[in-house]
């Protein structure tokens, strides 16, 4: 089990590092994490929806993801709310207070199951914690970290951020605030995120061994050179809206150094929408990876700019995200630029926020029961109490703007949705459903809307977007290909795992774990 003295010390990737690992030794591999707060999800092929981390994991394990290894899915609808699903349906919103207590308590039996299942049916189960254990105000109710432990009896790496400092603090302090038995789980400690000369650092890791007793079973350098879908919105923010949005995999200049301020004339400016409540980032992913897209993310309107491209992303909370565009001035801004022709791209929720209204009269979503929408598309939304979850597959059938340059061809994609819109005019795709085929999207001039996230994974889809931008520039893009997807998946995958390989002592690991030897497998 993988537990941080702290969020985002790195928990998720090194969980999907390790399932790469031992995928690799020949393993049968599952991660699981039995409760995850995060608005990136994904449908599963049941239509079962689950927390993004864990399905990157189960793809670095090679396995199709599962909604046991993510049993519990809290999506925050608010500062103190959250929709609650469970095994991959959602159960309603409901407070934090409500929700910390006896329905918690309630949902540990779903946990156990899950957990016990997977056991089971694995040669390895790769377990990730949430936050840190030591938070004594929520442990009475835990179900995700040291209780899990105890309840599998599973050995814990305890990891700590060490780009932030104080990271033997943090370790020792959330030792000394375990309890006993709890402590006797910790089986290893790993630094993670280290920049600089490991040999100054080997007082400090000496220091570590002989205060706590516990083994420093690796130190794991910082890496920005190849990219692992982030868990959460929460990276945007430390990364700042204008500009590039760095990640693993970001371009650099000439000198090496990343491209943050400005934007070149031999680059697309692509510009999302930050929504208060964005939720799927991960869609934009594959824009990021196209050597001539400069994608960077807009909340006021003096970070507009002059991009080639607006996308109104999908949102948690559709209601109070619209609110939001018409407080900050962004919706009429919006508006005024497509009747100038620019192309404006919606999805899920950000397809709702271009039709004429939104209505949730059972409250679903917020407090708001209507709210006027960009009027920019022909349609209308009204939410329900059924949420439609599903992997779409279908085919592109609207013959204009770029979906003209892939007309007929397939489109994969999934929906996770709450409304439902009644929209005027021909759809951008015909979707074969597993009980009808029915239409998606819509568009109206340079605007089009669809409920597909994962649009942009479509490597002929995307490649036929940025040629088309380019051409409106008047220019012919380069002959250069776009990359495939899985192929960058994979590729970074496995970079992953051989840089992980080269810092931790995985025979050390594999002892805690009671593995054999890598040579013995």
């Amino acid at each position: 089990m993988i537990q941080g003295t702290s969020s985002n010390v790195g928990k998720s990737v090194l969980a999907a590092a390790f399932c790469r690992i031992f995928y690799q030794e020949g393993y049968q591999v599952s991660p699981f994490k039995a409760q995850n707060m995060a608005l990136n999800s994904f449908i599963t092929i049941t239509g079962g929806e689950m927390g993004r981390a864990q399905v990157v994991q189960a793809q670095a394990a090679g396995v199709e993801p599962d909604v046991r290894m993510n049993p519990i899915l809290l999506k925050p609808t608010g500062h103190t709310g959250s929709q609650v699903v469970i095994m991959g349906k959602a159960q309603g919103t409901m407070s934090a207070l409500s929700y910390h207590g006896e329905y918690q308590r309630k949902t540990w039996p779903v946990v156990q199951e899950a957990l016990h299942a997977l056991l089971k049916e694995n040669e390895v189960v790769i377990i990730e914690g949430a936050g840190s254990p030591a938070e004594v105000n929520l442990k009475q109710n835990d179900i995700v970290n040291m209780r899990v432990a105890l309840e599998g009896q599973v050995p814990v790496l305890l990891v700590a951020d060490i780009d932030r400092g104080g990271a033997l603090a943090s370790v020792v302090g959330t030792l000394e605030l375990l309890e006993p038995e709890e402590r006797q789980m910790i089986r290893g400690i790993i630094l993670n995120k280290f920049r600089g000369d490991l040999a100054l650092l080997q007082p400090a890791l000496d220091f570590l061994e002989q205060k706590t007793g516990i083994p420093v079973v690796g130190v794991v350098p910082y890496f920005d050179h190849f990219r692992i879908p982030e868990e959460d919105s929460v990276v945007l923010e430390e990364r700042g809206t204008s500009g590039t949005k760095l990640k693993q995999g970001s371009r650099k200049d000439a000198d090496g150094e990343h491209e943050t301020d400005s934007l070149s004339l031999d680059h697309l400016d692509i510009a999302v929408i930050r929504l208060p409540y964005l939720s799927n980032f991960t869609d934009f992913d594959p824009l990021e990876d196209e050597a001539d897209v400069t994608l960077r993310y807009v909340k006021e309107l003096e970070e507009w700019g002059s991009p080639d491209l607006v996308i109104i992303p999908g949102s948690k909370n559709t209601l109070a995200d619209l609110r939001f565009l018409w407080e900050s001035g962004l919706a009429e801004k919006i508006y005024s630029v497509w009747k100038e022709d620019l192309p404006v791209i919606g999805i899920c929720g950000g397809y709702q926020m271009l039709g004429k209204v939104v209505r949730d009269p059972l409250h679903t979503e917020s407090d708001l029961e209507e709210i006027k929408g960009l009027g920019i598309l022909p349609m209308e939304t009204e939410f329900a109490l059924e949420k439609h979850t599903v992997q779409s597959r279908g085919t592109v059938i609207l013959n204009s703007l770029f979906l003209d340059k892939c007309q007929g061809e397939e489109v994969q994609g999934y929906e996770i949705h709450m409304g439902r819109s009644f929209a005027e005019g021909s759809p951008l795709f015909q979707i074969k459903g597993r009980e009808k085929v029915y239409g998606d999207g819509v568009q109206a001039g340079s605007a089009i809307g669809t409920y597909l996230h994962g649009l942009f994974d479509n490597d002929s889809l995307r490649s036929a977007l940025l040629e088309w931008l380019w051409e409106r520039r008047g220019e012919k893009r380069s002959a250069k290909r776009s990359p495939s997807q899985a192929a960058i998946r994979e590729q970074a995958f496995n970079e992953l795992a051989e840089l992980v390989r080269k810092s931790i002592d995985l025979e050390k690991v594999r002892h805690i774990m009671g593995l054999g030897s890598e040579c013995s497998r």
